[in-house]
């Protein structure tokens, strides 16, 4: 296996064999540890066999007490236990869904954009071209500016510091190849360790408690897949810019004319596709972020059920509050009667018949209250109408019957 990935001499082209290497170590990364965790005996399997025991129990636990299982939730418990048996002990399975969109999509994708606008690396030969530009770099290098006039030197700004066109061209160069191997090398690492672990993170699919271990797992393949498409993007803008202008400057530098303001051109140029892809990475991370599963409609019904239930109750205090508001209080309804008396008394008008009538519209105590307040006493048994019926106990019952 190593020395079928053995990295190809440096003459065919650094960032092509540097990414050749790395991708046959992925592959084979990805393939040895699947057959190595689906294996019996294996972590992933004593892991799988008690997720699945918990899972069971958890299911006989809620039949016990009563929560019994729908046909939506036992159709939905089933498929996810049939899912995750198939991703984690199938390769086929797995190579299919997850392995090839990962690695094989990007690319595609890439394509499918880049092909209608003649993109540069569109067609599959992106990392030949880049290699290709990173050789007219090299040639630039030795080349150089040429030597300046001390007439032309005059008209021209001075450079930022001692031996910059000798920094420039070299850091130009630098700049190009840690864009292009991070571009390609460094997702394609994310994305072989993130498969490898696939069938872990799978696993914790099997509960509500851990499927944020899953989520977690599809941002970071889905960050890298989307990171791909994007430096491939970026890459091939840069080539489409960097070959006709490397192609234009080196014809003229052997034609012998001096260029003193390339260097600086060309090392802007490179800070400037560095960001540009550095900005596409972070955007494809903060894309991948937003990816969510949906929660279950019970819980979902429960809030909504809660919800409903607060405005309710609120609804009626707020009703119950403006009917307090509204009716008057016992003790000012009170207070009101007694100041009607004490008027009437007053004028000359307050009966005995109107403090009755009170009296049996507010309730004893209270009627006597006002009758004292206002300087009439009622006589005793007229405050309050009369029993119409006697009394009958069970002794002068049986006598009645008896008789």
């Amino acid at each position: 296996m190593t020395g079928a990935c053995a990295a190809a001499p440096a003459s065919g082209g650094y960032i092509g064999s540097i990414s050749r290497f790395i991708d046959c170590r992925a592959e084979i990364l990805d393939t040895s540890a699947f057959g190595a965790l689906a294996a019996p005996g294996s972590t992933l399997s004593l892991l799988l066999t008690g997720f699945l025991t918990i899972f069971v129990a958890l299911i006989g636990y809620n039949l016990l007490i009563g929560r019994g299982f729908g046909l939506r939730s036992g159709t939905i418990a089933m498929v996810k236990v049939g899912a995750v048996l198939t991703l984690v002990t199938s390769w086929p399975a797995y190579q299919t869904l997850i392995y090839d969109v990962v690695i094989d999509g990007p690319g595609q994708i890439a394509s499918e954009i880049g092909r209608p606008g003649g993109l540069p690396g569109s067609d599959g030969t992106l990392l030949q071209r880049l290699d290709a530009a990173d050789g007219a770099l090299q040639q630039l290098a030795v080349l150089g500016t040429g030597n300046i006039d001390f007439s032309v030197a005059r008209t021209l700004p001075p450079p930022p510091m001692v031996g910059f066109d000798a920094f420039a061209l070299g850091g130009s160069r630098i700049l190009f190849l840690i864009t292009g191997l991070v571009g390609i090398v460094s997702v394609r690492i994310v994305a072989a360790l993130m498969l490898a672990l696939g069938p872990y993170c799978i696993a914790f699919l099997l509960f509500e408690n851990t499927k944020s271990i899953f989520e977690g797992w599809v941002r970071v393949l889905a960050g890298a897949a989307l990171a791909a498409v994007g430096m491939t993007i970026t890459l091939g803008l840069e080539l489409a810019l960097l070959e006709p202008w490397l192609s234009d400057v080196l014809a003229r530098r052997a034609a012998g004319e001096t260029l003193p303001t390339m260097p600086t051109e060309l090392f802007v140029t490179m800070c400037f596709f560095a960001a540009i892809a550095l900005a596409s990475a972070l955007a494809s991370i903060k894309l991948a972020a937003a990816f969510r599963l949906a929660r279950p409609k019970r819980a979902e019904a429960v809030t909504e059920s809660r919800s409903s239930q607060s405005e309710r109750i609120a609804t009626l205090q707020r009703t119950s509050d403006g009917k307090a508001a509204e009716q008057p209080s016992r003790a000012a309804l009170t207070a009101s009667v007694i100041a009607s008396l004490q008027q009437r008394e007053t004028a000359g008008r307050a009966m005995p018949a109107d403090i009755r009538m009170v009296s049996h519209s507010l309730g004893r105590a209270e009627g006597d209250m006002i009758a004292r307040s206002s300087g009439h006493v009622l006589p005793t048994g007229r405050a309050f109408p009369r029993r119409t019926r006697m009394r009958a106990t069970a002794s002068a019952g049986r006598r009645d019957r008896t008789s």
